[in-house]
């Protein structure tokens, strides 16, 4: 089966603006759910437009009044997932007193978003192939919002100084791999475990006592990788 052209690179800025009336946004908002069904089943290559316009309940016709093409679609859903997903975190989190509260209650909201949208993984997968600069984007939008919120709690003193982005890219991994296991190949997790994950954030792998014995840990040198040859033909 021959593969659509994926689309030229984007950004989130150059997505077209919401429709002026409500009906208008409405239907847009339709087309965009129907995306995430469509897309999320059957993954960007092999949808149909008409496999959307039928979910969506709208004509063929309309769907061109609101996007150009599947591409730009795709590109639409995956800023929408991006906005829900940030929106979500930032309402629950935001007005928290402590970052302990903010960790924990954004791990929560990150799993319950997730269980609502199962197939957003396989969504923002995919567009890292279709479009990379979206996906790129997509990602660093969290993490800006994510580093920010580290930065603050590390001048509250709340936080060990280190450097924010790696931290916040490095939960993000740790959020991201456990959702895995936990929501999407399964119904979510016991609250036991959620437990144990927010502990490990808070306050690290080791015990109490090996915590007192390598308070001042001596640094660890990484051997460089080795140099990568050329492949040659016998």
């Amino acid at each position: 089966m021959n593969r659509a052209r994926p689309p030229p690179a984007t950004t989130f800025r150059t997505l077209a603006t919401m429709p002026p009336t409500k009906r208008g946004q409405q239907t847009r908002t339709r087309l965009i759910r129907a995306a995430e069904t469509v897309f999320g089943d059957v993954g960007y290559y092999d949808t149909r437009v008409s496999e959307i316009t039928r979910d969506a309940g709208v004509a063929m016709g309309t769907f061109y009044l609101y996007f150009p093409s599947k591409e730009e679609l795709f590109r639409a859903l995956v800023t929408s997932l991006n906005h829900d997903l940030r929106r979500t975190l930032s309402e629950g989190t935001s007005k928290l007193p402590t970052r302990a509260a903010a960790e924990a209650e954004g791990l929560r909201r990150f799993f319950r978003f997730l269980l609502k949208h199962r197939k957003l993984y396989r969504i923002v997968k995919e567009a890292a192939s279709v479009d990379p600069a979206l996906y790129r984007e997509y990602v660093e939008r969290i993490a800006q919002g994510y580093r920010a919120g580290l930065t603050r709690a590390m001048e509250a003193g709340e936080v060990k100084r280190a450097d924010p982005e790696l931290l916040a890219y490095a939960l993000m991994g740790i959020a991201e791999t456990v959702a895995t296991r936990y929501v999407i190949w399964e119904d979510g997790m016991t609250e036991s475990k959620f437990d144990q994950l927010v502990e490990l954030i808070l306050h690290g792998l080791l015990a109490d006592g090996e915590k007192a014995r390598t308070a001042s840990p001596t640094a660890v040198t990484v051997p460089a990788p080795p140099r990568r040859r050329a492949l040659r033909g016998r």
